[in-house]
């Protein structure tokens, strides 16, 4: 059972600060790892198809779309939403495609492209979580 601690302290601790953050976060906090774990993982992505390892690289923009698909679009609430989260919806089916296209034919300035389009999305959504000054001086915290 604690086999896996000993071989790797430091991963296994990284795990459990993951686990920690991800159980205690809020749900904007969520929104914002996600696009972390995506943009972190398209980084990679990129590095890893400019050395030519293309095994690491298939592997990092899968991690991507799989943020992507699995994290950030099926957060998407389109009745609340609507055409907000419509748009949104569309936009990260854009970017998976765009992302799986890199993949097939090396091109990295689509991954830039998503890069680009998620570190905006990101940027929005902590202007979304950050109080104003009157927010912060009436004790009011984001939802």
């Amino acid at each position: 059972m604690f086999g896996s601690m000993t071989r790797n302290p430091a991963g296994a601790y990284a795990t459990v600060g993951l686990e920690t953050s991800i159980n205690s976060a809020s749900p904007h906090k969520l929104i914002a790892m996600l696009y972390d774990g995506a943009l972190t993982a398209l980084a990679k992505a990129g590095a890893q198809m400019r050395a030519g390892d293309i095994a690491a690289k298939g592997n990092s923009i899968s991690q991507a779309i799989s943020i992507i698909d699995n994290g950030l679009r099926a957060s998407l609430d389109k009745k609340q939403g609507g055409e907000i989260a419509e748009s949104l919806d569309s936009l990260y089916e854009y970017m998976s495609n765009r992302l799986l296209a890199a993949n097939i034919g090396n091109h990295p300035e689509y991954i830039e492209e998503v890069r680009k389009l998620l570190k905006e999305l990101k940027g929005a959504w902590d202007q979304i979580g950050t109080p104003n000054r009157a927010d912060a001086a009436s004790g009011l915290q984001p939802a």
